[in-house]
């Protein structure tokens, strides 16, 4: 951990003690760490302006910081499925049992040890080491002593460095079953483990034997892939005809045994509509590609979205946002007049919208002039209307996932139209939630559950929902905001004006005097009840839609989600300049001593 001024930090270890400590610092601090039934280690810091206690950090764990997860003699690697796993030279105890992903009874030798007759040790890279119950250690030797100090101790199952710094020090000796290993794929350190002789022979032919395959297929894939040269050249081509098809299927086909009879441009009107994708005709760019505007034709203005080689938006993205928007048809959507595929170009056509995107216009110091309280409120009801009409009123249950004031577009009169489908998903009508691997979106409005668990739901949407009108309200983006007295971000800012009943002060001061200061609170309130931390703590869109439209009493906001102070230390010392961050696997949440 890094020193600063609250707390000091110290490893020690001697003949009779090997711990970890801290100390408090600065006695204003009121503090106290939790151990839970699961393992977690949490901090929490007395705040003494709103009487609670505020979680200051966690320690991340996973299934493998469980204490002899995997049993004896096997090694835990949560990257691994299964994440357990025999070491060599040792195999299951009840291979029942593991069948059946018990692996509490551990593993045992495949051949039992012969002290007499000589044992070998087999050299485990990358490992967390066992534990040192049962261990010795001596400071005074180096690992080829200690190899040696455990060879001639039939007793000792195991040896290593007892330091690893500087290249390594020390000797520490295992004389018992070597319990909680646990594999990395960076870090860890090595690990020598006694086996049979007979073992380390049977290892050492297979791995001979392994070269030998090895080669044997290396030299014959240099064939293979020469004969299949011109062949994978057709296959590309091949490929690429393909690939049209399917999209031009996908746009103007059928999905789910629906005609979504989307109209195909081709490359010749697009390079007309935008004059051979001019400079001039730019409209903006992005991670997916470049924007530009066209006239067909007929007169019609259009919005081309080009996507680049590289695009961050694939194949997938593209078929599902074309199939998605097709079949949506609301005010506060913007409408998808048709695609283009031809050769490697993939284009999107859609309605124009003169006043391009809300960010164009909420953080600019200029242009947010031209966004009165009245313009604010009616972006802010389209948004709610459009959202509501994706979770509830259409013929499919679509969580977008990507809400931003980027993708929200503002028609000739200002009034918002929600955009860009690619990272949306479809739901059934009895589906709530759901999971993900790859994790995707725009950090600033990505809720908690889908930002750290991969978890979203619509009350994902409704978080973003909530960050865009605290952003609506304050012309302030959420992620980079700054502020002289604290390192918040814009929610954290919200949250701590709520607590001292000073919501006011976020409003935007270009708004003066044209907002009506009550429709500005209960949108402040609305959009705090919308990025609570919990997701079921948060109102679905129909409930947002209705608060906004009544009087009703609305219920206390509970804290934000990422409720987070950068920097903590930096802010809270003036005396220390250092960056206060750390590579530890520590979450910080808030740090307030008084």
């Amino acid at each position: 951990m890094v020193r600063n001024p609250v707390y000091t930090y110290e490893f020690v270890s001697n003949e009779t003690y090997v711990y970890y400590k801290y100390e408090l610092l600065n006695s204003s601090v009121f503090s106290r760490m939790v151990l839970n039934a699961s393992g977690v280690s949490q901090r929490f810091t007395w705040i003494d302006r709103s009487h609670s206690w505020v979680l200051y950090y966690v320690v991340i764990v996973d299934q493998c910081d469980n204490y002899a997860f995997c049993g004896a003699y096997a090694s835990c690697n949560i990257n691994k499925s299964p994440v357990c796993s025999c070491l060599q030279g040792f195999e299951p105890k009840s291979p029942r049992d593991w069948s059946f992903l018990d692996w509490s009874d551990g593993c045992a030798r495949r051949t039992l040890l012969d002290c007499d007759k000589g044992d070998g040790f087999l050299k485990h890279a990358g490992v967390k080491l066992p534990d040192t119950t049962y261990a010795s250690v001596n400071k005074s030797i180096g690992l080829e002593k200690c190899g040696e100090l455990c060879s001639n101790k039939c007793s000792c199952t195991a040896y290593a460095n007892s330091d690893v710094r500087g290249g390594g020090s020390g000797c520490i000796l295992w004389f018992r079953d070597l319990i909680d290993i646990r594999e990395f794929s960076d870090g860890g350190q090595d690990l020598y483990i006694r086996v049979a002789a007979s073992e380390l022979e049977n290892i050492g032919a297979k791995r001979s034997s392994n070269d030998k395959k090895l080669l044997g297929i290396i030299f014959g894939s240099v064939i293979f892939i020469a004969m299949l040269a011109i062949g994978l050249i057709l296959y590309i081509r091949k490929k690429k005809a393909k690939t049209k098809n399917s999209l031009e299927k996908n746009c103007n086909d059928e999905d789910e045994n629906e005609v979504m009879e989307l109209p195909i441009f081709d490359m010749k009107t697009i390079i007309k509509a935008t004059e051979n994708f001019s400079i001039d005709k730019k409209l903006g760019e992005g991670g997916f590609g470049t924007v530009y505007k066209g006239n067909l034709n007929e007169g019609q203005e259009i919005a081309v979205k080009r996507l680049s080689q590289d695009s961050r938006q694939g194949l997938k993205e593209f078929k599902n946002e074309v199939i998605l928007i097709a079949k949506l048809q609301h005010r506060n959507l913007v409408k998808l007049l048709g695609c283009c595929v031809e050769r490697d170009e993939r284009m999107l056509i859609y309605e124009y919208m003169p006043n391009k995107s809300l960010d164009y216009f909420i953080f600019d110091e200029s242009r947010r002039k031209e966004l009165d309280w009245h313009h604010r409120i009616n972006i802010i009801n389209g948004i709610a209307r459009g959202l509501l009409y994706l979770h509830q009123d259409s013929r499919l249950r679509i969580i977008h996932r990507d809400l931003k004031a980027s993708n929200v577009l503002l028609d000739s009169k200002m009034d918002p139209k929600i955009s860009d489908f690619g990272l949306a998903r479809m739901f059934g009508g009895d589906e709530t939630e759901a999971n993900t691997k790859k994790v995707v979106g725009t950090y600033g409005y990505m809720s908690p559950e889908y930002a750290i668990d991969g978890l979203f739901s619509v009350k994902s949407d409704v978080f973003s929902f909530g960050v865009l009108v605290l952003e609506i309200v304050s012309g302030r983006k959420n992620r980079g905001f700054n502020h002289p007295d604290h390192q918040h971000n814009l929610l954290g800012h919200a949250w701590r004006l709520w607590m001292e009943e000073r919501p006011l002060e976020l409003i935007d001061d270009i708004l003066g005097e044209s907002c009506a200061l009550s429709e500005v609170l209960r949108c402040i309130h609305v959009a705090l009840l919308c990025v609570q931390q919990r997701p079921d703590d948060r109102p679905s869109m129909s409930t947002v839609v209705l608060m906004f439209g009544s009087d009703t009493m609305l219920p206390q906001p509970k804290q934000p989600g990422f409720f987070t102070e950068r920097n903590v230390v930096e802010a809270e010392s003036s005396a220390s300049k250092n960056d206060s961050s750390t590579k530890n696997e520590i979450t910080i949440s808030l740090l307030e001593p008084r």
